[in-house]
């Protein structure tokens, strides 16, 4: 064996020793266990997590959102790494890796029984008897790590020119998951970050939704909505929050709410909404207090509006608006045939269908989905506004 071959050998043995020394510790408790593996890797994750908590939260509360989830996520990921330095996550990362090769010897065998010897079949078979037994016999790593090992050495010794480089494995696994996640985001549900207060309170700024893809159609990726219409192509309903792309900017994504259908007329008499002549009733509810963070000044404002509930022909909804008379709006549409008429929750901070020279009506193929839920909201004192978690859309 050449010199490179035999360090390698001597690395992957000693890795090996260490490993049973960890899991033999494990099992004994935690005592024994940390005086084996030291609190060195145990502190250096929660520090990590730490540092990165505490740096979201001082960007989520400068209402940078993209380093501040990003952080949050980082965060998350560090944390979730704190069980292989503690007993029990070593115990189950030895029962888990026991698993995994007795799974790839199975397959292994299934698909190559025919190229190796039967004394060789029946050594695996052996093998991964003994992994089964290993398994449900005790709790402990040590024996899954032990039978683990007896396999391993079955599995280089007759089916090594099957197995898979470790190389090979991970990248298998990960263009895998990026796959389904491609797809899933291309047909399915897409995430979406409110970075504007056109449709507070329904959607706060920092709010992170889910898009329901597949509600109106489904629309093919990569395509211009102005030529490719959806597949199945279907109408929002009145009251729907929708994501849509901006015809003049396709490029840009809004949000907002479905107020008019095609033929509607929709007229606008000092703030109350009308559809077809008919009022549609709003409930006073009180004031409604929010900051709103000037792009000009750099500064947070504070802003007090009015808070109404809004009956839109039987989807009530909370609406904004603003005390100032000077913002008092009349004026009427008629919503074009295949095409919405948009308006924004928060009325008087909102560039909608209502705005000349703005989005205008927006065509159905235009539209990218329904949004469904709010699965993380950043923002707040705390960083993450913790009861907006998973609530959804209305």
């Amino acid at each position: 064996m050449n010199p490179a071959k035999e360090r390698a050998a001597d690395a992957k043995r000693e890795e090996r020793d260490r490993e049973a020394e960890l899991v033999a510790a494990a099992d004994r408790g935690a005592r024994d266990f940390y005086k084996v593996s030291g609190y060195g890797r145990l502190l250096a994750i929660a520090a990590g997590a730490a540092a990165l908590a505490l740096f979201a939260q001082w960007k989520l509360r400068h209402q940078d959102y993209l380093f501040g989830s990003l952080a949050v996520f980082a965060a998350v990921f560090v944390l979730s790494m704190i069980g292989s330095a503690m007993p029990y996550g070593v115990r189950k990362r030895a029962r888990n890796e026991a698993r995994s090769v007795r799974r790839a010897a199975a397959r292994m065998l299934r698909r190559n029984r025919a190229r190796i010897p039967d004394a060789a079949a029946q050594e695996v078979e052996r093998g991964m008897r003994g992994v089964d037994e290993a398994l449900k016999g005790s709790r402990t790593g040590t024996a899954a790590l032990e039978a683990r090992g007896r396999l391993d050495s079955s599995l280089d010794q007759h089916l090594a020119f099957a197995r898979k480089s470790a190389a090979r494995e991970y990248t298998e696994s990960i263009g895998g998951a990026i796959l389904v996640a491609l797809l899933l985001r291309a047909f399915v549900f897409e995430p979406f970050h409110i970075p504007s207060g056109s449709m507070i309170p329904t959607l706060l700024v920092g709010d992170f939704i889910f898009v329901n893809k597949m509600a109106f159609g489904l629309r093919v990726p990569f395509t211009d909505p102005s030529h490719v219409h959806k597949l199945g192509e279907r109408a929002p309903r009145r009251g729907d929050v929708v994501v849509f792309i901006v015809p003049q900017h396709p490029e840009v994504d809004y949000v907002k709410r479905v107020v008019g259908l095609p033929g509607d007329h929709i007229e606008i008499r000092d703030n109350v909404v009308f559809i077809n002549g008919v009022e549609q009733k709003r409930q006073y509810i009180g004031e409604y207090r929010y900051t709103e963070h000037s792009e000009y000044t750099d500064t947070d404002i504070e802003v007090t509006t009015d808070e109404y509930i809004e009956d839109l022909e039987g989807v009530t909804h909370p609406v904004l608006q603003r005390k100032d008379a000077g913002f008092a709006r009349n004026m009427s549409f008629v919503v074009d045939p295949g095409r919405l008429f948009m308006m924004g929750d928060n009325r008087d901070n909102s560039a909608d269908s209502r705005v000349e020279g703005g989005i205008g009506q927006i065509p159905f193929s235009y539209v990218k989905g329904r949004a469904s839920i709010i699965w993380i909201s950043f923002g707040g004192r705390a960083g993450i506004r913790f009861e907006r978690i998973f609530r959804a859309v209305h």
